[in-house]
């Protein structure tokens, strides 16, 4: 299977790996301005980033990974994939109907990614009063401040899936919730 990668606007000349018609690949030479889909050379370690890892939370230790694939492919209501010193990246699973939870972070700014599906944030300076409602879907970055109750509802028909990034660390390392149920306990 080739992982296919997307250079864009290489402003300098730049040699890539690409299959030619008989699906060998060949190092060829771009002068190119627009993106480029080619075929990534085999894999090595640390060469290229992991796809379908065991989720589990390898912290404090260099780490690449295709977040989405990772995200994408999560069934678990919340794991931890990365926890280090002042940040940490978490994937989710909403299921249809749910919810994340009305919750603020006193202490923590948080990043979240939409991967998949359609949902609705709702964000405000108190639990009682969300002023703040976005329909999101994929692709869609969130942004919420230190302070900010929030909560994220599926308004779709599928799982939504996503990432989320803390700083600092919100989740103790290794945090696997398999439901959400679990994660209010």
């Amino acid at each position: 299977m080739n992982h296919y990668y997307v250079y864009p606007y290489a402003p300098v000349p730049s040699y890539h790996y690409a299959p030619t018609p008989n699906h060998q690949q060949q190092l060829w030479h771009s002068n190119n301005w627009h993106p480029q889909y080619v075929a990534a050379p085999p894999a090595t370690p640390h060469q290229h980033p992991v796809r379908n890892p065991r989720i589990r939370d390898r912290g404090k230790e260099p780490f690449v990974v295709d977040i989405n694939d990772v995200a994408e492919d999560n069934n678990t209501f919340r794991s931890t994939v990365w926890t280090g010193k002042h940040l940490q990246a978490t994937v989710m699973s909403i299921d249809v109907g749910d919810d994340v939870g009305l919750e603020v972070h006193p202490d923590n700014d948080q990043f979240l990614k939409i991967e998949e599906g359609h949902g609705l944030v709702r964000m405000g300076k108190n639990r009682n009063t969300l002023n703040f409602e976005e329909y999101v879907d994929d692709d869609s970055a969130i942004f919420v401040p230190a302070g900010t109750w929030h909560n994220i509802i599926n308004t779709g028909r599928s799982p939504l899936k996503l990432y989320s990034i803390y700083a600092p660390p919100h989740h103790p390392s290794g945090t696997v919730h398999q439901t959400k149920a679990d994660a209010d306990h």
